[in-house]
């Protein structure tokens, strides 16, 4: 199991968009959803998102942290 990067939010976005979510619009927050999925996610804007944070975002996208680091 690869190690959970620190990654900025506005590299989460980026990779997040790689495996199909789409930024539906952005405030504090930036907020993506997927066609066909039920879950909207909520990615901070920080310039270091917390390990738990972005393993809770990966973990309702549907992907491994695996398949998360690959993306990046």
């Amino acid at each position: 199991m690869a190690k959970l990067p620190r990654i900025s939010g506005v590299e989460a976005v980026k990779a997040f968009n790689k495996a199909g979510w789409f930024v539906a619009r952005q405030t504090g927050h930036t907020i993506m959803v997927k066609p066909g999925s039920e879950v909207t996610l909520s990615v901070p804007r920080h310039k270091e998102l917390d390990r738990g944070t972005l393993r809770k975002l990966i973990k309702l996208a549907g992907l491994t942290v695996d398949e998360f680091v690959e993306l990046l």
